[in-house]
């Protein structure tokens, strides 16, 4: 965000990528299922495969909702920040395009949350 100022701003963003030891920030957003209130927040190496992102960080991520159980991954709809997005399941996050502080929508068709209420 653009910052106006009266005199020199010497200010550094804290989250910047340099700042997380080798990590990235992701977030993910599971569309339709507001039980989760906003994005996760996920520090995670840029080279992990998407497959292992999606074995070992979104499933466990989303356990806790009803719905999980029932998400067929081959049928899942991927947005990276604002366009659909078909990701390599062998090739890292970075090599996806999947950078820091990525946004990931992860649509699931025919869940709508508890009870079709989007929670």
């Amino acid at each position: 965000m653009p910052v106006t100022a009266i005199g020199a701003y010497a200010a550094q963003s804290l989250d910047r990528q340099e700042n997380f030891n080798g990590l990235q920030l992701v977030y993910l957003c599971w569309e339709r299922h507001l039980m989760f209130c906003a994005p996760f927040t996920l520090p995670l190496p840029p080279d992990m495969p998407f497959g292992d992102f999606i074995e070992n960080v979104v499933k466990p991520c989303i356990a806790a909702h009803p719905d999980a159980a029932k998400v067929d991954f081959t049928q899942v709809l991927w947005r990276l920040d604002d366009a659909d997005f078909q990701p390599d399941l062998k090739a890292g996050l970075a090599a996806n395009g999947i950078g820091h502080k990525s946004l990931l929508h992860l649509s699931t068709p025919g869940l709508d949350g508890l009870h079709g209420s989007f929670n």
